[in-house]
């Protein structure tokens, strides 16, 4: 996993699981702790991640919260938005441009 940026915006890529998690949820801490306004995690290069790596997203998404800020995803992977979809995290969470019609339930 690798993640570059700053305080406004973060490109995350490879895996976000439970073996990058701390790392990971170190530098969106700070990055959320030292700005202000939006902070956008592009997520292009995101390969996967696991239920850690989400709680990674969500535990910023909270911080952002309490420091007045707001968490931006942008560019998630199809695969991952059908997982947004499933969890119905994609109510919570500010998803740039909203999500691709095929990752959204049927009815």
């Amino acid at each position: 996993m690798h993640i570059r940026g700053d305080h406004t915006e973060l490109v995350v890529g490879g895996r976000l699981d439970v073996r990058s998690a701390a790392d990971a949820r170190t530098v969106l801490h700070s990055a959320v702790d030292d700005g202000a306004g939006d902070l956008v995690l592009d997520l292009t290069d995101l390969d996967s991640w696991d239920a850690t790596g989400l709680g990674v997203i969500m535990g910023a998404h909270r911080r952002a919260g309490r420091c007045g800020r707001r968490l931006v995803l942008r560019g998630v992977p199809p695969q991952m938005q059908r997982l947004l979809v499933a969890t119905k995290l994609h109510r919570i969470l500010a998803i740039e441009g909203g999500l691709a019609a095929e990752s959204l339930p049927r009815v």
